[in-house]
């Protein structure tokens, strides 16, 4: 086994680069690549150390070549948000994403088999669906740790992170310093701008799925769609950001096609009581989480 690491940048712009993490086993047969996408406040980092930990190299030991992105200013994409940056998650889905996929598919002769997210980065994959519902037929399987769209659960800590952080402070210091600083206020790993804050915002308030630029109705494209078969994965102790309820709201209008929830803990036969971060970072997860996440991906693998 010969895990190896390299980056690959993408020119978006005369002023913006695109990043991404190769990972893969140089040991083994060119195996299937595996798209990966982050969530708010986040970036690529949640997915892979340098030293090789987490999912995106437990993937590649598998025979998986992966391609974790940072999302335009986050992680190694350059430059850096700062109160410049007034793209937001708009951009995101109909030009950073197309723009990752089409270089994983430069790059490897064909386009990505299997998507993975972690938490809002599912909101954006199925939103980049909705826009493009030509990569549906590109992708057999799709993996969203601790993903919903808007929050339905009535839990303290929702109240806490999500209406007095999320919904009254972020907006004040994003206005404040042209940018949500949430890496120095260590409110997550990565930064926001002010745009990609509000529309987040917007929908996790129980907002319609439209697009606040151009009005795009995304919940109305999604709804008569068959997206690829797709496993939810919940932890029991994410009681904020993706409790059973929310998935499950997010499910609902995730158009028809095979969707699936499991929750992780020991209640479940687990190793662990998974969070909304650990479920990628725990060292259990190998024997929970992630083996079940490659025999979903191996079920479908012989989809055309």
């Amino acid at each position: 086994m010969l895990i190896v690491q390299e980056s690959v940048f993408i020119k978006l712009t005369e002023q913006q680069t695109l990043h991404m993490r190769r990972i893969a086993d140089t040991s083994k047969t060119t195996g299937p690549a595996v798209f990966f996408m982050h969530g708010a406040v986040e970036n690529g980092k949640i997915f892979y150390t340098y030293s090789n930990k987490g999912l995106a190299p437990f993937l590649a030991e598998q025979g998986y070549v992966c391609y974790v992105a940072d999302l335009r200013g986050r992680g190694d994409s350059k430059p850096a948000i700062s109160r410049h940056a007034h793209y937001g998650q708009t951009e995101a889905i109909i030009e950073d994403i197309p723009a990752f996929i089409a270089k994983i598919t430069e790059r490897e002769g064909k386009p990505p088999a299997y998507w993975v997210a972690h938490s809002w980065g599912g909101v954006l994959m199925n939103s980049v669906f909705a826009r493009f519902p030509q990569y549906i037929n590109d992708v057999k399987a799709c993996a969203y740790f601790g993903t919903k769209r808007s929050l339905y659960n009535h839990h303290p800590q929702k109240y806490l992170q999500g209406n007095l952080i999320w919904y009254f402070l972020a907006p004040i210091l994003a206005k404040k310093h042209g940018y949500l600083p949430a890496k120095s206020l260590k409110w997550g790993s990565d930064d926001e701008t002010q745009k990609s804050h509000y529309q987040s915002m917007q929908w996790a308030k129980r907002k319609p799925w439209l697009d606040s630029d151009d009005g795009f109705d995304y919940a109305q494209a999604v709804a008569g769609l068959s997206l690829p078969p797709t496993l939810h994965i919940g932890g029991v102790k994410d009681k904020a950001l993706a409790q059973q309820v929310d998935i499950e709201k997010f499910i609902a209008e995730s158009g028809v096609g095979i969707q699936h929830l499991q929750m992780y803990g020991k209640k479940h036969g687990h190793q662990y009581d998974y969070d909304h971060i650990n479920m990628l970072t725990h060292a259990c997860a190998k024997a929970d989480q992630f083996k079940d996440l490659v025999a979903w991906f191996e079920r479908y693998s012989a989809t055309p």
